[in-house]
């Protein structure tokens, strides 16, 4: 008896190893180099984790034409939402020094005194801790 495994699927194993990777890079920055997230780290480390539970779900499955297509459409849109948060995150990053609002409260006493879309609202305009840059990368 041979087992063949579809490209599909090892495309789908693949992307979901580069997600869990990330993931465990963000928490190797967070619990061992000592970088604390902000809020939109937070929001991205979430995108990348539905983009990660989407491609382990189709490797799980293994799709048919249809499915994969599909899948393909919740993987680009669980990722496109993550692209977003992310360009917000460098936009605020790059502004010049004293234009980006104060410090605020952490996301956790955020999410405990305010409603989600006051939360969501708050985050996405970003604060001064979302526009600090703790760590570089090639010069990044």
């Amino acid at each position: 008896m041979q087992l063949r495994i579809s490209r599909r699927r090892v495309g789908n194993g693949l992307g979901f190893l580069a997600c869990a990777a990330l993931i465990g890079y963000a928490l190797y920055a967070e619990h061992v180099l000592g970088l604390a997230p902000c809020p939109l780290c937070i929001f991205q480390r979430i995108a990348v984790i539905a983009v990660g539970l989407i491609f382990l779900i189709a490797t799980l499955h293994g799709p048919a034409r249809i499915g994969s297509r599909i899948y393909g459409s919740l993987i680009a849109l669980a990722a496109l939402g993550g692209i977003g948060i992310a360009a917000r995150h460098i936009w605020i990053q790059a502004q010049p020094p004293g234009t980006v609002a104060a410090c605020g409260a952490d996301l956790d006493y955020m999410l405990e005194i305010m409603p989600l879309n006051e939360v969501l609202a708050k985050v996405f305009t970003g604060s001064g801790e979302c526009g600090t840059v703790d760590l570089t990368l090639l010069g990044l």
